[in-house]
């Protein structure tokens, strides 16, 4: 067993398995804390460097490509510090991380494992059901459906649409932005019936804009995990995409696509005209969200 124990986390390889705990110091970002111990199999790695620093190193532990639905999910974005798969490593304590990182590349080699996407997740996101509070509102995940319980400071339009319930039969995707305390974030979930839709997140019924304590809101990323895990891999969703634009290049192809971009425009045009007779929305943003439609299909 080869293991390095830090104020950051713990990391222990046995051969099979990276088990990367974090670290219960208060240092230790509230998200790497609340997603919890990760054991990652050795066929999802594809490599591990200690980068030297200048008091200190940094273990980082790098993934193939689709083995995690963490990093499908929040694309890199996540900060350095909230990285599970980065770990501080004192200057006292860097021969111990090389040791650590040395028996890794060793059973890399001796296993052989490829380098290449993998075609699978190969670790299974956070356990579910899972709820997040967030500065646009409450969304949970009970691996079956996506609800999405509105906060009083969310625009009086998405409140007035009440909760937003998505299966995960009408769900294409998740884009997760994290919120920086500089530029707002986003969750954003993506269905059949929006996938055309560019309204912007504070005006989307079907995304939170993340605005408030860019601590808590980083929690979102719990949600959009555990959603990417159960939803098909981007290797098949690749594949079938090719398939259906060779299809679509052989035949007279675009009229049933634009005629679901025009079905989604006409429903979204209707919302918003109810809400506009119901006094949901004044003139002005009805105008005002009109035209963000419009400009989006």
């Amino acid at each position: 067993m080869a293991e390095i124990i830090q104020r950051d986390g713990t990391w222990a390889f046995d051969g099979d398995t990276v088990r990367i705990t974090p670290g219960l110091h208060r240092s230790v970002p509230l998200f790497r804390q609340t997603y919890g111990e990760i054991a990652v199999p050795l066929e999802a790695v594809s490599g591990v460097v200690l980068e030297p620093e200048r008091r200190r190193g940094r273990l980082r532990l790098r993934l193939r490509e689709g083995a995690d639905p963490l990093l499908q999910a929040t694309g890199g974005r996540l900060p350095d510090a909230a990285d599970p798969y980065r770990l501080a490593v004192d200057a006292d304590r860097t021969g111990v991380a090389e040791y650590v990182a040395e028996e890794i590349r060793r059973a890399l080699l001796l296993d052989r494992i490829p380098k290449e996407p993998a075609k699978a997740y190969l670790l299974p996101g956070p356990p579910v059901p899972v709820s997040v509070r967030s500065s646009d509102g409450t969304v949970s995940f009970d691996g079956t459906r996506v609800r999405i319980d509105w906060a009083d400071t969310s625009e009086r339009v998405k409140r007035a649409t009440g909760p937003r319930i998505i299966t995960m039969g009408d769900l294409v995707q998740v884009e997760w932005l994290p919120n920086s305390g500089h530029e707002d974030g986003l969750l954003r979930f993506v269905t059949r019936e929006t996938v055309f839709s560019k309204l912007p997140p504070e005006k989307d019924p079907y995304a939170l804009d993340l605005w408030g304590s860019a601590r808590r809101d980083l929690l979102t990323a719990l949600v959009a995990t555990a959603v990417t895990a159960r939803l098909p891999h981007p290797s098949s969703r690749a594949g079938s995409e090719s398939d259906s634009y060779a299809q679509d290049s052989r035949s007279a192809h675009a009229l049933p696509l634009a005629a679901d971009h025009h079905d989604v425009l006409l429903r979204r045009l209707r919302e918003l005209g109810r809400l506009h007779r119901d006094g949901v929305l004044t003139d002005e943003e009805f105008a005002r969200t009109k035209a963000v439609v419009l400009r989006g299909f």
